[in-house]
């Protein structure tokens, strides 16, 4: 058995070849940007973020009323179990692309190539998504300050809005893709002061607003159902645990950042769990004193945390002002680390000939993916200006729960065909753990619309095409490569004594 981090004796296979891009990945950024600390912050940047700021009034208004907090309990308890399959497979391939590499080395090129694409609807839709959140909270900040932007300029021509265009939407991402392009150290920087700040206000709207709470209005917890799945009662808290589920991609950013991680076998577990139990905990707490300030039924709006202390009898409007700065700086961060991890993965399946070379280019000044950040900057800016949010969440839940199931699966297969590669994290009980996921991934699938699985299928048949018309055969020849590359190195180092 090798020790551990010598992979020689590891034999030439898709596990070999994936872990042969995790050095030269290594060489071409920056591998010394993250610590623990940063990685932990990498990942709440990102599940603290629309999700806590935005969806919690939705799901709280339309399908759970105050048992929105059990909806979050249950998105938890399935982020957790995925999130300890996902830190086995970090510590086992420290390697940028997250879920495609993990993938790759389990199941081969036809399945990594699905979940790539799975992931670029994943992650551009995500990152919109929070930028369609941002740009609520912007227009209300601008107008507390005396600044009122147009309606038709700050909705999108889809959807209930019936505005032009949201330029505020646009125009975060537009800033977050140059952030990105300038360097991973600048934005390490800025996340974690970005980080600080939205983490400190919740802990003060959540200290301030549960001496205000309204306990009647917990009354009913959960809703009596309104007749059909979803619509309140206990099938209403299981159709909001799938929406919210959408917020948790950001545990999967973390893994994203594995390439340019300190010592990433013991770095990324932590800033995986970390991630997950902390989030948790906010949005838990934040959703209780949430329905607990105001009818639930009034929180369906782009900024509802601004407008249940609006709205609370207390009208607390200092704190108001303060968590509408919160959500602008935060929202921003989560926007910044989205796409970080979308980038990453594009740049990662160039590497193995499934894109073309341009989205594998480093920046030699920078140390960035220049070409690729600009291109996921483009489209996100275009789908966020366009798309209401409903539609993007809903995407971004299945595509992320979808990812969920090939990892846990992965996780099972790897322990199987590698059993003695080395393993610095193991997952405790992985033969219940892993099913586990499975399960509870599929469950918050089945509770989604079945347009939202059209759509899914629709995406997911495009790859289809694009995978026999371009990456299969390329692909084959970079797999080739690598086997040879493998063997001439094997060759020329001398036998042991």
């Amino acid at each position: 058995m090798p020790e551990p981090g010598d992979q020689r004796e590891i034999k030439p296979d898709r596990l070999s070849n994936v872990l042969q891009q995790a050095g030269k990945d290594r060489d071409r950024l920056d591998s010394e940007a993250f610590g623990p600390g940063a990685l932990t912050a990498l990942g709440i940047a990102s599940v603290v973020g629309a999700g806590i700021f935005v969806t919690t009034g939705t799901a709280a208004a339309e399908y759970a009323g105050p048992a929105v907090v059990i909806s979050f309990i249950l998105a938890g308890i399935a982020a957790g179990l995925t999130a300890l399959c996902y830190a086995e497979m970090a510590a086992m391939i420290p390697i940028a692309g997250s879920t495609y590499s993990y993938v790759f080395a389990a199941f081969g090129v036809f399945m990594a190539w699905f979940i790539g694409w799975d992931l670029l609807l994943e992650y551009l839709f995500a990152a919109s998504t929070v930028a369609v959140g941002w740009s609520g909270y912007f227009v209300g900040l601008m107008s507390s300050i005396g600044v009122d932007i147009p309606h038709d300029l700050s909705n999108p021509p889809f959807g209930d809005g019936g505005g032009i265009i949201n330029l505020p939407a646009l125009f975060v991402v537009a800033l977050t893709t140059l952030l990105l392009v300038l360097g991973t150290r600048e934005t390490v920087r800025a996340n974690n002061a970005m980080v600080a700040l939205k983490v400190g206000a919740l802990l003060v709207f959540i200290a301030v607003g549960a001496f205000n709470v309204d306990t009647s209005l917990w009354s009913p917890f959960v809703p009596d159902n309104q007749g059909s799945f979803g619509e309140f009662g206990d099938s209403g808290v299981i159709r909001a645990a799938g929406v919210v589920f959408f917020a948790y991609v950001g545990f999967d950013a973390v893994s994203t950042a594995a390439g340019e991680s300190r010592n990433p076998q013991r770095t990324v577990p932590i800033g995986l769990l970390g991630t997950v139990i902390i989030s948790t905990v906010l949005y838990v707490a934040v959703g209780l004193v949430i329905t607990g300030l105001v009818p639930y039924a009034t929180l369906n709006v782009a900024d509802p945390l601004s407008t249940a202390l609006r709205d609370a009898p207390a009208q607390i409007d200092w704190l108001e002002d303060l968590m509408n700065v919160a959500a602008v700086v935060g929202l921003f961060a989560t926007v910044l680390v989205t796409f970080y991890g979308q980038t990453r993965i594009l740049m990662r399946m160039s590497s193995d000939g499934l894109l073309p070379d341009r989205f594998g280019r480093v920046s030699p000044r920078f140390r960035t993916p220049v070409f690729t950040t600009v291109v996921c900057g483009v489209a996100g800016a275009i789908i966020a200006a366009l798309l209401p949010i409903d539609i993007l969440g809903e995407l971004v839940s299945i595509g992320t729960l979808f990812s969920f199931v090939l990892v846990a699966v992965g996780v099972l297969v790897l322990r199987r065909t590698h059993p003695d590669t080395p393993r610095p994290f193991r997952v405790p009980g992985v033969y219940v753990v892993a099913p586990l996921a499975i399960v509870c991934a599929v469950f918050l699938m089945a509770t989604l619309p079945i347009e939202t699985w059209i759509r899914l299928f629709v995406w997911l048949l495009i790859g289809l095409v694009i995978f026999f018309a371009y990456g299969r055969k390329k692909s084959k020849l970079i797999m080739a490569k690598l086997m040879k590359e493998a063997a001439d190195e094997k060759a020329t180092k001398p036998e042991p004594n």
